[in-house]
């Protein structure tokens, strides 16, 4: 199973110079209870963003291109395209998109399920963006609201969906 896990703005903006949006704790530990136990597929600027690589607990695949793949491969597998990181992990259960957008715009024609944490703002800034979804192919089962507080600064909900 092929599952997307990302934090969108209401513009389906997820970044700005290779960093997320938002620093929302509640978003981390949801993001670590989620994912942890199970392989995450990534491009190599997401990897490379992570403070601590590879993320523990999970297997960590990475796609890039061949002249992108370091020497030190810092524990994680490295592939050139998304069709051999697929059939590597095929047994692997519920696998899980991590990012970038362009990873994501691989993937979500694939996706069987999405994990969002939509956050209610609009930012004039971001130069990574989500592909837009047509949410008619999708189920919610499940949507968590949040309010905004002292440690995040918009309003956001954890909402679950299924492709129909």
């Amino acid at each position: 199973m092929i599952s997307i896990i990302v934090a969108i703005a209401k513009n389906f903006a997820i970044g700005l110079n290779n960093e997320l949006l938002y620093k929302m704790p509640n978003d981390m530990k949801h993001f670590k209870e989620i994912t942890t136990g199970h392989t995450i597929l990534m491009g190599k600027n997401t990897f490379a963003s992570f403070p601590k690589r590879p993320l523990p607990g999970r297997r960590n695949v990475v796609l890039a291109l061949p002249k992108e793949i370091p020497d030190d491969k810092e524990g994680a597998e490295w592939f050139t395209s998304l069709e051999a990181a697929l059939e590597a992990t095929k047994n692997d259960g519920e696998i899980f998109v991590v990012g970038g957008a362009y990873v994501y715009e691989q993937c979500l024609n694939l996706a069987d399920k999405l994990y969002l944490t939509i956050v209610n703002d609009e930012p004039l800034h971001a130069d990574a963006f989500f592909p837009v979804v047509n949410f008619d192919e999708w189920q919610v089962i499940s949507r968590e609201e949040h309010s905004a507080d002292d440690k995040h600064k918009f309003p956001f909900a954890f909402v679950e969906l299924i492709r129909k």
